[in-house]
């Protein structure tokens, strides 16, 4: 079990994300060099787990705060996982370019996916104590979605897989813009609950796909 800290820069993990985790787990197995890059980490969480499951992979985690992303590296090396983890703060768009240690071959997110206008309405401890941009997921809820299944074909290596959190009921929409994007659809993920919770997309195996 890990042991995190929150803060107000970040959203209170939840068992709901778990899903994301098994999936994850399910999809890839342990090797030598596994690469992997959590988008919007947070408190570390889902990178964590995963990381503390695959113990010969690296990861990444990159959250829009310099303040998640200062918390997510403490929970690293609370849990011992801080020479296999590395967080950065910046956008998504803009800051994920392959680098020279290539492509990941995992790519993790629990995005924004909260439609702006349900943002007021919610649970005065969502709504009050929880940092909004890390909710808003824009008028549709699809907004955070878009950036990342547009930047998936040049994150992810040949054959790597995404694991998507969700939002009740938003997985056809979600699925139909990584179809957009020339990726696969491996399935869904339910949460305890029996929600649909994560979305597990795959990228071709093409030369297509292995160019930098």
């Amino acid at each position: 079990t890990l042991q995190l800290e929150v803060s107000p820069a970040t959203l209170i993990p939840r068992a709901d994300s778990e899903a994301i985790v098994e999936a994850a787990l399910a999809a890839v197995p342990d090797r030598a060099g596994l690469r992997v890059l959590d988008l919007g980490t947070g408190t570390g969480c889902l990178l964590l787990a995963v990381l503390a499951e695959r113990t010969s992979a690296f990861g990444v985690g990159l959250d829009l705060n310099p303040d998640a992303a200062a918390l997510a590296a403490r929970n690293a090396a609370a849990n011992g996982l801080a020479d296999r983890a590395a967080f950065l703060a910046g956008d998504w768009a803009a800051a994920l370019a392959p680098g020279p240690g290539g492509r990941f071959d995992l790519v993790l997110s629990n995005p924004p996916y909260i439609e702006s206008a349900v943002i007021p309405g919610l649970m005065p401890e969502v709504a009050g104590h929880e940092p909004g941009r890390a909710l808003d997921g824009g008028a549709d809820g699809l907004e955070a979605y878009r950036v990342i299944t547009s930047s998936l074909p040049r994150l992810l290596a040949p054959g790597g897989v995404a694991v998507l959190e969700l939002g009740e009921g938003q997985g056809p929409a979600v699925a139909a813009l990584a179809e957009a994007a020339g990726l696969a659809i491996r399935g869904t993920h339910d949460d305890l609950s029996g929600i649909a919770r994560a979305l597990v997309i795959m990228a071709p195996f093409t030369p297509e796909a292995s160019r930098g």
